[in-house]
């Protein structure tokens, strides 16, 4: 999906239409509403690299969800808080965060569950508390284990769980891939993100093998995409020809109006709710809906 100052890259090629992956965009109707709610499937946004929009697609997918009648659930399970800031939560006031559902007994998570202004989306918040977790977790018993165990009384109650990782591969993103039944991978289109993939898409084929076998990769997705530029084509190219079908069809454009969102401290689906921004992440909750990544 093109920025305002992207050129849309969509070629008409017969009845279809190639999007910019290069591959025939599927035809993504709106989902049906729900009858009930939950199981959750739990969903950890990971990249070992930083800055590739994990933080940004997991608030603007989990807000595109719970407009199609999902309850959704977001984990802030990197010690930066960003997402928990940029859905409004005042990280530096929380006296219980996930920290404390990580390496204290007694809490209860629903204690911990702040609810943002997009009806349907949650988020247990967190901050800079948790860099202590790590260390605190090794000498622990099933440490890899421990946030699975936290997030077993809620599971019922939603249908999507989002863990946005922090970017590296650490005893606590190891916990979101223990706990997670799928992964998405955001990759900026730029070469030196892909460089970052094969190592991840290792770790996680040993989460799967050692610790939890019914972990997939749900998709990787195209983020700070600009189709005015040859490297962006050919990285987005690169990452189809390598990844095939685990590539979603839908690609996220470059715009400021993700930062804009960010600093009102709300979704760009609610922000700027006709953008091609918003668009892309409706495609984006549409696909991976489509592919039973979500109720």
């Amino acid at each position: 999906m093109a920025s305002e100052l992207t050129p849309s890259l969509d070629i008409e090629h017969g009845q279809d239409r190639l999007g910019p992956t290069g591959r025939v965009m599927p035809d993504l109707p709106a989902p049906a509403p729900l009858a009930s709610h939950g199981p959750a499937r739990i969903i950890a946004m990971c990249n070992q690299k930083g800055g590739v929009g994990k933080t940004t697609t997991t608030i603007n997918l989990g807000a595109a969800l719970a407009e199609y009648g999902r309850k959704v659930l977001l984990i802030d399970f990197d010690p930066q808080g960003a997402l928990s800031v940029g859905l409004g939560v005042p990280t530096h006031q929380l006296d219980v965060t996930i920290y404390n559902l990580l390496v204290e007994r007694g809490h209860d998570i629903r204690d911990v569950i702040a609810h943002t202004s997009v009806p349907g989306l949650d988020i247990v918040p967190a901050n800079i508390d948790l860099s202590a977790a790590e260390v605190q977790l090794v000498g622990e018993v099933a440490r890899e284990q421990i946030l699975a165990r936290v997030l077993r009384p809620v599971l019922d109650d939603y249908d999507v769980i989002m863990i946005d990782c922090q970017p590296s591969l650490g005893l606590l993103t190891v916990n979101a891939l223990t706990a997670a039944h799928g992964v998405i991978i955001p990759l900026e289109t730029e070469y030196f993100a892909m460089r970052g993939v094969a190592l991840l898409v290792e770790t996680i084929e040993k989460i799967t093998d050692r610790l939890n076998p019914r972990l997939t990769i749900d998709g990787i997705v195209a983020t700070m995409y600009d189709g005015r530029t040859l490297h962006s084509r050919e990285v987005v190219g690169s990452v189809v020809d390598h990844f095939g079908d685990q590539v979603f069809h839908t690609v996220i454009s470059r715009t400021v109006k993700f930062p804009d969102a960010t600093l009102a401290a709300e979704p760009i689906t609610t922000y700027a709710s006709g953008h091609s921004g918003a668009e892309a992440y409706r495609q984006l909750a549409r696909e991976l809906i489509a592919r039973g990544g979500a109720a």
